[in-house]
C-alpha cells in the first residue's frame, strides 16, 4: 500500500488528507488566488527525477502574487527547496505534477483583495499524458473568447480565470473534439485551454504575441528556444487569423501538462497533410530529452529530486 502524500500547507509539511480550507476561504468564494503547474519526469535510465524549470514557474508565480496583491513570506530559492523536499517525500518513481497555489485565505464574507489574510500551500499528483497527443490531437475553435488582459489579467495564471477555459474545454469536448482554440476579443487567435499555440508557416514559427492576452507560457519560451538553437529556425510573434489555422503547414500547442502536442485538424480541416510535421516531430523529441535530463545541453533547466 502506497504511503500517504504529503501537502505543504500552513508553513508545514501535513498528510495530503489534512490540508483543508473553510467553505468560507476568500478564494474558494472569489477565485482570488493564483497558481503553478510544475512538472517532475521520471529517467528510468539514471532512476532520477527532475523537475522542469521549477525557478522559472516561481518566478512567475510571485509575479502572479504580485498583480493580486498576495505577499508571500519565501523568496524563490526557498520555493525551490520547499518543492524539492515536498516532492522527495513523496517518494515519486513516475511522472508527476507539482501544483503551488498563493490564496486569499481569509474567511471574511466580501469580495475584494484588500484586508484579507494570505495563504499558500503546494500539493503533488502523479501525471502521465495531459492529452492523448501520441498520434495528434483535433482542435475546434470554441465561441468562448480568451479572457482580456484589461478584464483578469493575462500574465497571470489566475484561479478564477479559468472558468474561461472550462468553458470552452467543454463546450470543445461536447464537439467531438480533443481540445479548444480560443480566439482574443479582437478575433485573433490567443490560446488553448490550457495550451499556448504554435503554427508553422514558410518554414517558421509563428506563435501570438504576448500583446494577444496570452498566458506567457514558460514551455513555450523554451520550445523557441530549442528551435532557435538545435533547428536554426526562428519563431515570429505576431497576430494570427483564424484561416491560418487551416492553411498552415503544421500545428502544436504547447504547456507544462501537455508538453508539445501535435495537431491535425482544426474544425474539421486537415493540417497539412494531415500528419505530425517535420519540425514538430523533431521539436517534440528534442523536448522529450530535454525534460528529462537527457540532453545535457539544457541540464539547467532541470532539478534533480534524489541525492546520487
Amino acid at each position: 500500500m502506497a504511503p500517504e502524500p504529503y501537502a505543504y500547507f500552513n508553513g508545514d509539511f501535513v498528510p495530503l488528507n489534512e490540508a483543508k480550507v473553510s467553505v468560507m476561504t476568500n478564494a474558494f468564494n472569489y477565485g482570488t488566488g493564483c497558481f503553478e503547474g510544475i512538472r517532475g519526469n521520471w529517467n528510468a535510465a539514471e532512476e532520477q527525477l527532475y523537475v522542469f524549470r521549477l525557478r522559472e514557474h516561481y518566478e512567475r508565480l510571485l509575479r502572479s502574487c504580485k498583480i493580486l496583491k498576495i505577499v508571500l513570506p519565501h523568496t524563490v530559492d526557498e520555493l525551490c527547496r520547499i518543492a524539492v523536499d515536498l516532492v522527495k517525500r513523496n517518494g515519486y518513481r513516475e511522472d508527476m505534477y507539482l501544483r503551488p497555489l498563493a490564496y486569499k485565505g481569509g474567511t471574511q464574507v466580501g469580495v475584494r483583495l484588500h484586508g484579507v489574510e494570505d495563504a499558500f500551500t503546494i500539493f503533488t499528483v502523479p501525471m502521465g499524458n495531459y492529452l492523448d497527443s501520441g498520434n495528434g490531437i483535433r482542435c475546434g475553435v470554441v465561441g468562448w473568447r480568451r479572457v482580456d488582459d484589461c478584464a483578469i489579467p493575462a500574465r497571470a495564471k489566475v484561479t478564477g480565470s479559468y472558468i474561461n477555459s472550462a468553458l470552452a474545454k467543454t463546450e470543445a469536448h461536447e464537439n467531438g473534439y480533443d481540445e479548444a482554440i480560443m480566439l482574443s476579443n479582437a478575433g485573433h487567435v490567443c490560446e488553448g485551454s490550457g495550451e499556448n499555440i504554435f503554427i508553422v508557416s514558410d518554414g517558421k514559427l509563428v506563435t501570438p504575441s504576448q500583446s494577444e492576452g496570452i498566458l506567457v507560457g514558460i514551455t513555450r519560451g523554451s520550445v523557441m528556444q530549442l528551435a532557435k538553437d538545435e533547428l536554426g529556425v526562428q519563431t515570429v510573434e505576431r497576430q494570427i487569423g483564424k484561416s491560418e489555422l487551416y492553411t498552415c503547414e503544421e500545428l502544436f500547442m504547447t504547456g507544462t501538462a501537455a508538453h508539445i502536442t501535435p495537431v491535425l485538424e482544426v474544425d474539421h480541416r486537415q493540417v497539412g497533410d494531415g500528419k505530425i510535421g517535420p519540425i514538430t516531430k523533431k521539436l517534440v523529441s528534442l523536448y522529450a530529452d530535454a525534460i528529462i535530463g537527457r540532453n545535457k545541453k539544457y541540464i539547467d533547466w532541470c532539478t534533480p529530486i534524489y541525492d546520487k
